[in-house]
């Protein structure tokens, strides 16, 4: 029985992680438009909900199994709190804490601040980004070179994706900045050339 637990912690602790990152992927190109027109927003929203919400599940079984399994030698305090055991398995726990946040802080988003939002929201990308970590240093299949392969593959996909948000906020922002410069500068040289008419008309002529 203590094998089943062990499959079971080891097989949702690389779904969760996988589902993570999809989510992650899902909602930045949503949030940066880059969905195309195949599909509504509503959609793209609603499978990013639930991706997150899956990933969630998905990791709860995976401490369940965890503390369960015989072999893993972790209590309820390892499981629940950081730094009760090992540093690769408080990466975990930590990732699990920010995936948690950033799901439950999703449904009574319009009773958060916007910038307290993004801020929660945001977290899952630290939460991907250790629980990669946690997976590489903890994980059975950490040496193997499918699981090593999957995980760049994974690490790739989520890169791409927080590049595409970053340029998509990013780029407006520097047009913005760009297009007040050139405004401005182009302000000045008007300026600067009525200012030089009015002074030539202020010089004597010369008589006849």
């Amino acid at each position: 029985m203590d094998l089943f637990w062990w499959y079971t912690s080891r097989a949702t602790g690389i779904v969760a992680t996988a589902l993570v990152v999809a989510a992650l992927v899902w909602g930045f190109f949503f949030s940066s438009r880059n969905t195309g027109d195949r599909r509504g927003p509503a959609w793209w929203l609603d499978l990013h909900n639930w991706l997150g919400g899956l990933a969630l599940a998905m990791t709860a079984v995976h401490l369940a199994a965890a503390y369960i399994d015989g072999r893993s030698g972790l209590g309820i305090g390892e499981v629940l709190v950081p730094g009760a055991s090992r540093l690769s398995i408080t990466w975990g726990v930590v990732a699990a804490y920010l995936l948690a946040f950033s799901v439950f802080t999703s449904w009574p988003r319009r009773r958060l601040r916007r910038t307290a939002w993004r801020v929660v929201h945001l977290g899952s990308l630290l939460g991907a980004a250790l629980a990669g970590v946690h997976a590489y240093q903890a994980g059975s299949d950490a040496s193997g070179p499918a699981f090593q392969a999957g995980l760049v593959v994974a690490g790739g996909f989520g890169t791409y994706a927080t590049a595409v948000r970053l340029l998509g906020v990013l780029l407006p922002k520097l047009r913005h900045l760009s297009q007040r410069a050139h405004s401005r500068d182009q302000r000045r040289t008007e300026a600067g050339a009525d200012t030089g008419s009015h002074d030539d008309d202020r010089l004597p002529r010369p008589r006849r």
